[in-house]
C-alpha cells in the first residue's frame, strides 16, 4: 500500500485577517485614537483658559478682580463701563494707540506680502546667477532672532533721524524673511511652469504674467504671508519699545504695558488692572475678524487644489 502524499497546492486567500489579529489591531487603534484625543482636548484647554479668563476678567471691576474666583463672573457686570472707562482715561488715548496698532499693522503686512510674493516667485521661477546664494542667505536670516537685530536696527534708523516716527515701525516690518522662504516654496508648486510658457507663446510679458496668471494661484500663500506678518507687527512690542519715545505713536502693546507698569508700582494706580485687563481683551477683536474674514479664501484654495487634475 502506497501512502498518498498531500496536497501542496497553496490555499486561496480571501484578504481578510484572522479574527485575533484584527481585533489586536482594532484595539491599538482605539488607544492610539483615545491618546490623541486626550491631547488635543488638553492642547484646546491650555490655549483657550487663559482667553476664558481674559474675557471673564472684564466683566469685573478692579475690586472683583482680587475677591472672586478668576473663572467665573464677579458680583456686578461691568464689562461696558470698563469698555467706556478704558475709552475715556488719559483723554481717550487708547483710541490713538488702536489706530496707530492698525496703521502699522495693515501697511507693514500689506507690503510684507507684496515684497516676499515677488521675491518668492523669482526665486521660484527664474534661474539667474546667485539664485541659490541669495536664497541661502535668506534661510540664515530666518535663524536670526529679531531681538539681535533690534539694537542694529535702532543705530541704523537713528543715523537717518527715522526713530520716533511713525516709519522706525513700518519699515522693518516689510521684511519677512520666513514669508520670502514660505512663497518661493509655494509657488515652486502652486505655479505650473506650462502656464508660463503658454502665457509667454501668447506674447505676454513678464510682469503682466506675474498679474494675471500667477497672483490668483498665489492667494492662499499670500493671505497666510499676510497673516502671519500682521499678527507679528500687530504683538510686536519690543521695536516699537526701543524706536518710540512720544506717547501718542506708541501701539496697543507699549502703551498697554506702561499702564501695567503704572499699576504695578501701586501709588493709587492699582485702578488700572481692570483697564489693562479690557485693553488686551479690546485689542485682540480686531485679529479675530482678520482671522474669520481671511480664511475662505485658505479654504478656496484648498479646494481648487483639490480638484485640480
Amino acid at each position: 500500500m502506497t501512502a498518498t502524499p498531500l496536497s501542496t497546492k497553496p490555499k486561496p486567500t480571501t484578504g481578510i485577517a484572522p479574527p485575533a489579529r484584527r481585533s489586536r489591531g482594532v484595539r491599538r487603534d482605539k488607544r492610539r485614537s483615545w491618546v490623541l484625543t486626550v491631547m488635543i482636548w488638553v492642547t484646546v484647554i491650555y490655549f483657550l483658559v487663559p482667553l476664558v479668563w481674559l474675557m471673564l476678567s472684564t466683566t469685573k471691576d478692579n475690586a472683583g478682580l482680587f475677591s472672586s474666583f478668576g473663572l467665573w463672573f464677579g458680583d456686578d457686570f461691568q464689562l461696558f463701563h470698563n469698555i467706556k472707562a478704558l475709552f475715556q482715561f488719559q483723554d481717550g488715548i487708547f483710541a490713538r494707540w488702536l489706530v496707530n496698532t492698525v496703521v502699522y499693522a495693515v501697511i507693514g503686512s500689506l507690503g510684507a506680502a507684496i515684497l516676499a510674493t515677488m521675491c518668492g516667485y523669482a526665486l521660484a521661477k527664474y534661474r539667474f546667477r546667485g539664485s541659490g546664494v541669495v536664497f541661502n542667505i535668506i534661510l540664515g536670516s530666518i535663524m536670526v532672532p529679531l531681538t539681535a537685530l533690534a539694537i542694529p536696527t535702532y543705530l541704523l534708523f537713528a543715523a537717518g533721524n527715522l526713530t520716533d516716527t511713525p516709519f522706525a515701525v513700518i519699515l522693518p516690518s516689510l521684511v519677512s524673511p520666513f514669508g520670502v522662504y514660505l512663497m518661493r516654496v509655494y509657488a515652486a508648486d502652486a505655479v505650473d511652469d506650462s502656464l508660463l510658457e503658454a502665457a509667454r507663446i501668447d506674447g505676454a510679458g513678464e510682469f503682466r504674467i506675474f498679474l494675471t496668471v500667477s497672483l490668483r494661484l498665489l492667494t492662499p500663500g499670500i493671505v497666510t504671508v499676510l497673516l502671519f506678518q500682521l499678527v507679528a507687527t500687530w504683538n510686536n512690542y519690543f521695536l516699537p519699545l526701543i524706536m518710540l519715545n512720544t506717547e501718542s505713536l506708541f501701539p496697543v502693546t507699549v502703551g498697554l504695558a506702561h499702564w501695567q507698569n503704572a499699576a504695578a508700582a501701586g501709588g493709587g494706580s492699582q485702578v488700572l488692572f481692570s483697564t489693562v485687563l479690557t485693553g488686551s481683551l479690546v485689542s485682540i477683536v480686531p485679529l479675530m475678524i482678520a482671522f474669520i474674514f481671511l480664511q475662505r479664501y485658505w479654504q478656496s484654495g484648498l479646494a481648487t487644489g483639490g480638484v485640480k487634475g
